[in-house]
């Protein structure tokens, strides 16, 4: 085999996954259900401190938490869905109603303009199914540039409280000291959506990891190696799946190229009213009780029906990462090596 053909490895793998005819086999992608897979997928512990915020961010204490690692691409690690079904609803409606809102960017920008997009998606009562298939993406924090791949100072808006808190507790779980979320890119994927091989390398700090949260329907994701020859492992990711790529895997070629129908509706269970009898400490968020109320909210089955009807046929996927270096607060700041 040449080099060229070497190199074909990632796109041979992406191309056979995403054929419909014939259907992929699902023999080879890896899941942490999957007890014939306990070589490639092994369980591990994480902290299991008590963190008092992970009720209000609609998530399960962390004693209840599934951490899973892959041995075949050290630095790549899963938490099998610690969201309860209230959490999950919280953040599908964020990233629906609020996060594409101005000042946040979307690839709708190209075209026109709209301040409040899922507004807009019901302005007259009605759905408005073209433009809401239109939305592929919205930026938030540190706004990626796909043209440059270059963050600036002039093209960053405040990152949201809410999911800098949830970052936060993450990072808490996996023992990530200083690690503050400055950037996000939320991807909205349809049933026939693909995401091609790519490397994340656009920040300043490239040694804090890449937190990937997903909501919705199931999806295989590819993760090959720096180079494009490394044949790619295949991995179900699914409705409230964290994925974790530090280390090697922070900087390794990955892509989705299949969305499948989810095998349930988690955000369906468990979507009891949270009480506030006792409010934690929160480092991001600063109105607490604005959380309880957004969160509460959620219960209602009738409300709620529209953003069930989205995730009923899409996918939604959070990529939180830090951009800067601990001790800076801008881009222009100098970066310190302690000796």
């Amino acid at each position: 085999m040449d080099q060229n053909e070497n190199d074909d490895n990632f796109m041979k793998i992406f191309k056979y996954y995403k054929s419909n005819k014939p259907k992929p086999s699902m023999e080879n992608v890896l899941s942490v259900e999957d007890k014939n897979h306990v070589e490639k997928v092994v369980p591990l512990i994480g902290n299991s401190l008590s963190d008092n915020r992970t009720e209000f961010l609609g998530l399960k204490n962390f004693q209840s938490w599934q951490l899973y690692s892959f041995p075949g691409h050290p630095g790549l690690f899963l938490i099998r869905n610690p969201f309860t079904g209230i959490g999950q609803r919280y953040w599908i409606r964020k990233c629906l109603e609020e996060y594409p809102r101005k000042p946040n960017i979307t690839n709708i920008d190209i075209e026109v303009v709209i301040d409040d997009w899922w507004r807009e998606c019901y302005i007259d009562g009605t759905c408005n199914r073209q433009l809401l298939k239109k939305l592929r993406w919205t930026t938030l924090g540190y706004h990626h540039n796909w043209d440059t791949k270059v963050y600036s100072d002039n093209n960053r808006t405040t990152f949201p409280e809410d999911l800098a808190e949830l970052s936060d507790v993450v990072a808490s779980y996996l023992e990530y000291s200083g690690y503050k979320a400055e950037a996000a890119i939320v991807n909205y994927y349809h049933m026939k959506s693909t995401l091609s091989a790519h490397t994340d390398h656009s920040e300043v700090n490239l040694q804090a990891p890449l937190f990937s949260f997903s909501f919705g329907q199931s999806a295989i994701f590819l993760l090959g190696g720096q180079e494009k020859s490394t044949v790619p492992s295949a991995i179900l990711v699914q409705s409230g799946d964290i994925l974790i790529m530090s280390q090697q895997a922070r900087v390794c070629y990955h892509a989705v190229p299949k969305i499948l129908p989810a095998k349930s509706s988690p955000w369906d269970y468990d979507s009891k009213v949270l009480i506030d009898n006792e409010m934690p400490t929160f480092k991001y968020i600063k109105s607490p009780k604005n959380l309880i109320s957004s969160l509460n909210c959620n219960t209602d089955d009738k409300i709620w029906s529209k953003y069930r009807d989205y995730v009923r046929e899409s996918r939604i996927n959070m990529n939180v990462r830090q951009v800067l270096n601990e001790n800076q607060t801008n881009l222009a700041d100098p970066v310190f090596i302690d000796k």
